[in-house]
């Protein structure tokens, strides 16, 4: 199982914890007034692709769920055996995103974590 599945599993998992403990610091500013942003920040931390665009090449046009749009060009990242079939064009256009992992994935399996694309990602400035 890939590492972003379990990341996400686990948020999923302690998601009405980690919202409850956001709740609690809400209703007491007092006692902790820095825990509310501390809270927020994890539950934010477990970033996920929304969509998905091919454009040319091998490079994809990806809108996560903290609000960033990013051009990720993968080319220099198809190294493996099941990263092999993505090298067809017509196949690395077939990309989609996988709702219970987050992240996009082909149809034989393969993905990229999250974070990794968002990383090397090139942030895109959308017209207002």
């Amino acid at each position: 199982m890939p590492l972003s599945s379990v990341l996400l599993a686990w948020g999923e998992q302690h998601r009405e914890e980690l919202l409850g403990e956001l709740e609690q610091s809400a209703a007491a500013p007092s006692a902790h007034a820095h825990s509310t942003a501390c809270v927020k920040e994890r539950v934010m931390m477990f970033l996920h692709v929304d969509q998905v665009h091919a454009l040319e090449g091998y490079t994809l046009r990806l809108a996560f769920n903290d609000g960033t749009i990013k051009d990720v060009d993968l080319a220099g990242e198809l190294d493996g055996e099941v990263f092999a079939p993505l090298k067809d064009t017509g196949f690395f256009r077939r990309v989609a995103v996988n709702p219970e992992t987050g992240t996009i994935e082909w149809p034989n399996g393969a993905d990229f974590a999250p974070e990794f694309l968002h990383e090397i990602g090139r942030a895109v400035h959308q017209a207002a």
